[in-house]
């Protein structure tokens, strides 16, 4: 069984900004990725920013310069360091990790919200 919890959610005002974690637990082997996505009120959930086993991170063209993704491969922790944000950030931000032979897993949301 495979756990992932989020914290560093909450309201921030437009420029601001905020940094979310989250730490996997369980029988947690042969990661392939850990990443962020993100789920605004009726829009499809998106990929925010992925980083590989091997260090490797892609980002959604929208926060490139502004969010950094970074991981710890010993603690299977993964952070997301939010700055210069934006009301369109606006959104529940989920945790994901990908086995390499295994499923995907979720965390359970956090809620991001950025006033203008």
């Amino acid at each position: 069984q495979v756990q992932l919890v989020e914290s560093g959610g909450g309201l921030v005002q437009a420029g601001g900004s905020l940094r979310l974690s989250c730490a996997a637990s369980g029988r947690v082997f042969n990661i392939n990725a850990m990443g962020w996505y993100r789920q605004a009120p009726g829009k499809q959930r998106e990929l925010v920013a992925q980083v590989t086993s091997g260090g490797s991170t892609n980002y959604a063209e929208s926060v490139k310069g502004r969010f950094t993704i970074s991981r710890d491969n010993a603690k299977n922790t993964v952070d997301l360091q939010m700055n210069s944000l934006k009301p369109e950030d606006t959104a529940v931000y989920y945790c994901n990790l990908d086995l390499r032979f295994g499923p995907n897993y979720w965390g359970q949301g956090t809620q991001v919200t950025v006033s203008s």
